[in-house]
């Protein structure tokens, strides 16, 4: 009776967890992706699949036949097959063309993932503590560049934890950047793919492939999506503290809103250029500061810059934040080895160090200068 009421139980349990809206994620089986190569990744999958199913089925079919008709109670006598060129033959050939029928479609397929010729557009992805930095080398977009973190209230609601409302994100918690990389669809794009510090790996389940981004090295890869649409992935190599809050938001347009969408991009890069040539006030300086401290300081800092000593020293009340400048910016320019502590000279342009310097030096009690773009321009 125990018996019985302890699978009850664990029935509930199971139909319970069925019910719940993380069950939605799971799948059994390989997506088929949006992309020609994810499909046929998919299509390779399925008929491998169903082969292994049939030699299953003969396998173990043969061996209950034998076990059940030519059981000993039956008077049985074992057959010889020693020397018995017909059998030498019959299990040599069959898993030969067994491993070359797969062999031939999936050679095809990886062959026809590895040709990134004739690429309408690249783009260079470089892999960073604990975010994505995308540079648009050539076509429409060229010169174009930002960096890809996870977006602000995402990770404002991780830093909150048991406290914050995570239903705002629906399934999307932890998947959602400030900055998407966007692509025109209809068109062949590579991707070039590297590292600053350690290993990280670019992975989109709806593109069909996974890249790992490497130090000192150079991965390719390419993709063409033929629908606009909005997909996600993570970096799928353990990378560091952060490892888990590094999404990737690829954004698909149609090209005339893509063309849109380089127009602004471009205006952005001119106004940043721009924005390092002129004086800002401590008000604008301190707002956008604020913003970028959040985006890429508070994880480790914290909010209120107390840190977590001794991995993550305090900012409130440092002798760096509250020191000389020349030596906050060298800190923050280029890190310090064998910490944590990234450098920022490649992820932040001159406005945002300036403005992120300029809070950490009057913020939680700090009371030091402030820092204008100028001098972040002349310290690179």
């Amino acid at each position: 009776m125990r018996l019985k009421q302890r699978l009850t139980a664990l029935m509930s349990v199971l139909a319970a967890a069925a019910m719940t809206p993380a069950a939605a994620d799971w799948a059994l089986n390989m997506r088929q992706g949006v992309t020609q190569t994810s499909q046929s990744v998919y299509e390779l999958h399925m008929i491998i699949f169903w082969v292994c199913c049939a030699i299953g089925v003969v396998v173990f079919g043969a061996m209950i036949y034998s076990i059940v008709n030519h059981r000993k109670s039956k008077g049985a006598v074992a057959a010889q097959f020693h020397e018995s060129t017909t059998m030498e033959i019959l299990w040599t050939v069959v898993p030969i063309v067994i491993l070359v029928s797969m062999a031939i479609p999936a050679t095809s397929t990886l062959l026809a993932m590895e040709d990134t010729s004739n690429a309408d557009l690249t783009i260079k992805v470089t892999g960073l503590q604990w975010r994505w930095k995308y540079d648009y080398v050539d076509g429409d977009a060229a010169g174009v560049s930002f960096v890809s973190s996870l977006h602000p209230k995402h990770n404002e609601a991780r830093q909150l934890g048991s406290g914050a409302d995570l239903g705002q994100f629906g399934d999307q918690y932890l998947l959602d950047v400030d900055n998407p990389v966007v692509i025109p669809t209809g068109k062949k794009v590579r991707f070039l793919l590297t590292a600053a510090d350690v290993i990280h790996a670019w992975w989109v389940p709806d593109l069909g492939w996974k890249k790992d981004a490497i130090p000192g090295f150079i991965n390719e890869a390419w993709t063409q999506v033929d629908e606009p649409g909005v997909y996600r992935g993570q970096c799928a190599e353990l990378c560091g503290r952060d490892h888990g809050f590094m999404p990737i938001v690829v954004v698909a347009m149609a090209p005339n809103d893509y063309a849109e969408w380089v127009v602004k991009q471009k205006g952005a890069v001119e106004a940043e250029i721009a924005s390092a040539d002129r004086e800002w006030t401590m008000d604008e300086l301190m707002a956008k500061g604020e913003q970028v401290y959040n985006t890429n300081c508070a994880a480790c800092h914290q909010a209120n810059g107390q840190g977590v000593p001794p991995a993550f020293p305090p900012i409130a009340g440092s002798a760096i934040a509250t020191g000389d400048e020349a030596g906050h910016i060298a800190r923050v320019m280029n890190g310090k080895a064998g910490t944590a502590m990234a450098p920022y000279r490649d992820i932040l342009s001159d406005a945002d160090m300036a403005a992120v310097l300029t809070y950490q030096r009057n913020s939680w009690g700090n009371a030091a200068s402030m820092i204008q773009p100028a001098a972040i321009k002349a310290a690179r």
